[in-house]
């Protein structure tokens, strides 16, 4: 995105009336340019963002079918009780649903197969009977669970409840039925205390959150004025709160703040800045607010100037053309001052010399989408007595001229902006894509600094998830 004046045309047009403002030399003499004015305080460029996200139950059954593997798990030598082991295989037979019981609990229907041999462990019997029995069944296990998301971006299961087996499981050996049912269900549940349960780190989130992050978070460059900045966002603090709604589906509220970084585009981040732990959130709202720093050195400023009116020769009235030259800008308390040196030279070759000292406060029209600058004032320095003529003129009418002349366009910044903040999270995923609402861009302040002026540019707007 590119700062770019109307300079060539009209920006500095005001110095034709201000040649003309000689005459006010005495009322102006309370602008003293080497005055050290208290400056005023530059905000921190921060940002925040606070997403709330409804997951539909479908999309939630989608990610979960996906993300189990077919084979749940396998195991030798499994002790069923009553004397019989087996060598068993668990996997999955269907979809998984889900269901939402309340605000903490998920129910979880999974069909499985079972697939092995079961026998009878050595001695006894198993003296008798050396031969395992083939064991190929199927079973849909309900369950309720209470997933919790943690701090350091895991995700735990703090309850595990087997609510419904789902059948039945057994065999048949020597005429007689033996019911496994019991003995699998023992089995599930010491399985979730050993595997579930007791590890409360037991999905690492971090991986698909830095992929994310990965892409929202990149440094961007920007253009201002052939000079080219990167800026990145070091995050504060990541905060989440995560319920279930029946019915519905999953709903967290994800909110994350931090402060912008500028950097020299050569120097920029070749990765985003680390995730903080999750903390928790208690901002329901949807909105996006990211201020963008601009930053403008003096010497910068003096050179655009310097570019825009190098050369110009500027009438002032029918006798006297007005030259300016060696601009000098810099910060006059909250307003901007523009020190130059002027020749103004008369038709018969007289010469008159001195110093012209503009200050104005730097403000935005959003009707035109310009900076303005309003509370305009003037100081003229000469040794001669001819400078002071022209007391004609109103300094009302002077005032209202030059905030009409001191006008520079936005429009191409906010451009690059607006076009910088949707390319940045235009994220798509395979279960969907967000999408920026009502989303606005506009300058937010302008600060003159002791090394420059500071401009932040304010995006605003609201983030939307469409789910595939």
């Amino acid at each position: 995105m590119k700062f770019r004046q109307n300079l060539p045309k009209n920006s500095f047009n005001f110095l034709a009336l201000c040649a003309g403002l000689t005459s006010f030399f005495s009322s102006c003499k309370s602008l003293d340019p080497a005055a050290s004015l208290p400056l005023p305080q530059v905000p921190a460029a921060s940002s925040y963002v606070n997403v709330p996200v409804e997951i539909p139950s479908a999309t939630l059954t989608n990610l979960v079918n996906q993300v189990v593997p077919p084979t749940l798990f396998n195991e030798k030598g499994m002790d069923l009780g009553n004397g019989i082991v087996g060598d068993l295989g668990f996997v999955r037979n269907g979809m998984i649903q889900l269901t939402p019981l309340d605000s903490q609990r998920l129910q979880v229907t999974l069909p499985i197969r079972i697939r092995g041999e079961v026998g009878l462990k050595p001695g006894g019997l198993r003296n008798l009977f050396q031969s395992k029995i083939p064991l190929d069944q199927t079973l849909s296990p309900v369950v309720v669970i209470n997933p919790q998301l943690n701090p350091n971006w895991t995700l735990g299961i703090s309850e595990f409840e087997l609510m419904d087996l789902g059948g039945k499981i057994g065999l048949s050996a020597l005429g007689m039925e033996i019911d496994l049912s019991s003995m699998v269900r023992n089995e599930i549940r010491e399985f979730a205390r050993q595997n579930l349960t007791s590890k409360p780190d037991l999905i690492n989130l971090k991986p698909v959150v830095e992929s994310v992050w990965n892409q929202v978070g990149r440094p961007v460059t920007v253009d201002l004025e052939g000079k080219k900045m990167a800026f990145s966002i070091r995050p504060d603090s990541v905060k989440i709160r995560e319920y279930l709604v029946p019915s519905k589906g999953f709903h967290f509220d994800l909110g994350m703040s931090g402060k912008v970084q500028t950097h020299p585009a050569s120097a920029a981040p070749s990765r985003p800045l680390p995730l903080p732990k999750i903390t928790p959130n208690l901002d329901p709202s949807n909105r996006l607010e990211i201020n963008i720093p601009l930053h403008l050195t003096y010497g910068e400023l003096d050179q655009m100037i310097q570019q825009a009116v190098a050369g110009q020769v500027i009438r002032i009235n029918k006798k006297y053309l007005f030259q300016p030259s060696n601009f000098r800008s810099s910060a006059y308390g909250d307003r901007l001052g523009i020190l130059m040196d002027f020749r103004a030279t008369a038709e018969n070759g007289e010469q008159i010399e001195g110093e012209f000292f503009l200050v104005g406060k730097p403000v935005f029209d959003p009707s035109s989408s310009v900076l303005a600058f309003e509370k305009v004032d003037f100081a003229l320095s000469s040794d001669s007595n001819k400078a002071k003529l022209g007391a004609q003129l109103k300094r009302g009418k002077i005032s209202n001229q030059l905030n009409q002349k001191l006008r520079f366009s936005l429009q191409e910044v906010l451009q690059g902006s607006l076009d910088g903040v949707k390319e940045r999270l235009a994220l798509q995923t395979p279960y969907g894509n967000l999408q920026l609402d009502n989303l606005n861009v506009s300058p937010d302040g302008f600060y003159p600094t002791a090394t420059g002026m500071d401009i932040r540019i304010k995006a605003t707007g609201q983030v939307n998830i469409l789910w595939k």
